[in-house]
């Protein structure tokens, strides 16, 4: 990387989320950015795009590539709606927790094993922890 590079004022030890909100923070203070939400957006779509266009070849270093432009998309979104990335995914790896583990325990109260239910009924199981969480917002 050039010594003299803008984007060295970027802090390359923070979390990869923040670093790119620090990365594309730094570019727009020069003008580099979209002036508009929906050219976030038609970002996201590309590169969701690209990461499609990816699955028939399965090459892991592609998707890779093409799932981090994906995410460095979603987080220029936060940012541009003052989101921090790293509380938004911290609030939903909770939620997906509190949610996993309320499938688990209907599980286990019917006298059935997560290895033997089938989708079906853990997807079923899932709607109602999403119901639940609805209930409780309120």
């Amino acid at each position: 990387m050039d010594k003299t590079s803008l984007l060295n004022a970027a802090d390359k030890q923070l979390p990869a989320l923040r670093y790119a909100v620090e990365l594309q923070k730094t570019a727009a203070s020069v003008g580099f950015d979209w002036p508009h939400i929906d050219g976030v957006i038609a970002k996201i779509h590309e590169e969701l795009d690209e990461v499609a266009a990816e699955l028939d070849d399965a090459d892991p270093n592609k998707l890779q590539e093409e799932i981090g432009d994906l995410l460095f998309a979603i987080t220029n979104l936060a940012r541009h709606l003052d989101v921090d990335p790293e509380q938004a995914i911290e609030q939903c790896n909770q939620k997906f927790l509190r949610r996993f583990q309320f499938i688990e325990t209907q599980i286990i109260q019917q006298g059935k094993s997560l290895q033997t239910a089938s989708l079906d009924e853990l997807d079923a199981l899932w709607d109602e922890a999403k119901l639940s969480d609805k209930k409780n917002e309120d």
